[in-house]
């Protein structure tokens, strides 16, 4: 049986995703460089014992969109931890990474 499509109301955006992007990545870093144009985050998992890591995933985004991006994930935090308690923060080591000016989150 064919799916029907529904008519899209106005200002509603039809948002697909496949199944190989729902099962996701896993990442423990992420390493954040900026131009004057974009900002460019690059997901790595560190494994221990392993010397050598990869990029698994690349965003880039305007940088109207990371402070939005940083407002949403701002707003999703406080949520969290209204319903299952503050986040605790730890003390991890320095990698180092010699990408230019970064920042890590």
């Amino acid at each position: 049986m064919a799916e029907e499509k529904k008519p899209l109301k106005k200002g509603q955006i039809n948002i697909e995703l496949d199944e190989k992007v729902a099962q996701g990545i896993y990442s423990n870093l992420a390493v954040i460089n900026h131009s004057v144009s974009e900002f460019v985050v690059d997901f790595v998992t560190i494994m221990p014992g392993v010397p050598k890591s990869k990029v698994k995933s690349r965003i880039i985004l305007t940088p109207q969109h990371a402070k939005r991006f940083l407002k949403a994930l701002s707003d999703n935090v406080k949520r969290f931890e209204n319903t299952h308690g503050e986040i605790k923060g730890f003390d991890q080591p320095t990698i180092p990474l010699n990408f230019g000016p970064t920042g890590e989150a």
